[in-house]
């Protein structure tokens, strides 16, 4: 017994210590690629560099830690999508939408972000170094005193 109880114990440690992470799920990323719909999809960590992803339906999708570098998003629908952590280095974001979207930890460096809509975003720690934005509520600054 006490055989079975310290190996679930080393197995549970395993997953504890590893920092295990769940992945994409590989039908959903398919399901992207394929008819650019993927409301609610499971896309955690995917890599969808350099994705032609215009006018995609993304709404409510869970993108956290994703590889977007480099995707064309114009026009694409991520209302409420989970972005945290994601790379969205090089994208171009024009005409998207993004409101009440989580945005905590994106790298929007070197991204065109022209008119996106970001209203009731979760925006903390994003780097928009040397992106271009316009027209959009993404912006360097703080709280107002």
């Amino acid at each position: 017994m006490k055989k079975y109880i310290a190996g679930a114990i080393a197995l549970i440690s395993t997953f504890v210590v590893s920092g295990y992470s769940r992945a994409e799920n590989p039908a959903h990323v398919q399901q992207l690629l394929e008819t650019n719909l993927c409301m609610g999809c499971d896309l955690v960590g995917a890599n969808l560099e350099g994705a032609h992803l215009i006018g995609a339906d993304l709404r409510n999708a869970d993108l956290r830690n994703a590889n977007l570098n480099s995707a064309n998003l114009e026009g694409a629908d991520l209302d409420g999508a989970n972005l945290q952590g994601a790379d969205l280095s090089n994208t171009f974001l024009t005409n998207a939408t993004l409101n009440n979207s989580n945005l905590n930890n994106v790298d929007l460096s070197y991204a065109t972000i022209f008119d996106a809509q970001v209203e009731g975003a979760i925006m903390n720690n994003m780097n928009i170094e040397n992106a271009s934005i316009a027209e959009t509520g993404i912006a360097v600054g703080g709280e107002y005193p």
